[in-house]
């Protein structure tokens, strides 16, 4: 009977549930940790809309640290024996940050060309649908950097067959895209509500479940896209 139990401990309902807390308090101090640097610049800037390049610049550290946090988060392990989350998170962020950044930089500078052109848009003389169909585009880039976060962090593919999957994806797993885009809602809604912090404070339970709602999509391209 000590065999069993001693087999059983750390792979029970409440172990799994410490190693879940666990893994995501640990990733959660690593994200802040990576990207405290660029964090830090942009709680200092005015909202001002002249600062957004440099906000876009003070961002660039979040896509690494993002894409370590899932890496860390899509290998964990619910045995409370053999939890490694630092390691995990480390190795994400060895391997991914160089591959993320050849998306994360020009889906920033898409972003805030689209933000600076909403901001001074009563000087373009554009009539005011222009102004939803940047709204509408700058969503649909958003949704397309979280399909390509999570295939650039799981899977080795080339920048550009990266960008391409991550089209695709779009509109072959709607309920994956809507699952990011609910996502995107609730955090801004928060942001809104509560404090600018919230989506950084929270950035490991918002990407554990951007990484549940993308299994559709994780599954397709290991089993049409990997050898």
């Amino acid at each position: 009977m000590s065999t069993v139990r001693a087999d059983a401990f750390g792979t029970g309902t409440l172990s799994r549930a410490a190693a879940l807390i666990h893994t995501l308090v640990t990733v959660e101090a690593l994200l802040l940790l990576t990207a405290a640097p660029g964090l830090a610049g942009l709680f200092l800037l005015e909202p001002a809309p002249a600062n957004l390049p440099l906000a876009a610049l003070c961002l660039l550290p979040l896509g690494p640290a993002a894409s370590a946090t899932l890496h860390a988060l899509h290998h964990r392990s619910r045995d409370l024996t053999d939890l490694h989350p630092a390691r995990a998170f480390l190795r994400g962020w060895r391997l991914g940050a160089v591959p993320v950044l050849k998306l994360w930089a020009p889906l920033l500078a898409w972003l805030t060309v689209i933000a600076f052109t909403l901001t001074h848009f009563s000087a373009t003389g554009l009539p005011g649908w222009w102004a939803a169909l940047l709204a509408l585009i700058g969503t649909g880039s958003l949704l397309w950097g979280a399909h390509a976060l999570v295939l650039t962090t799981l899977f080795t593919f080339r920048t550009r067959d990266t960008a391409r999957l991550a089209a695709y994806f779009l509109l072959r797993h709607p309920r994956a895209t809507l699952g990011a885009l609910s996502l995107l809602i609730l955090t801004a809604v928060g942001t809104a509500l509560l404090t600018e912090a919230l989506p950084v404070l929270l950035a490991a339970p918002l990407l554990l479940s951007l990484l549940h709602s993308s299994r559709p999509v994780i599954a397709e391209t290991q089993e049409d896209f990997t050898a």
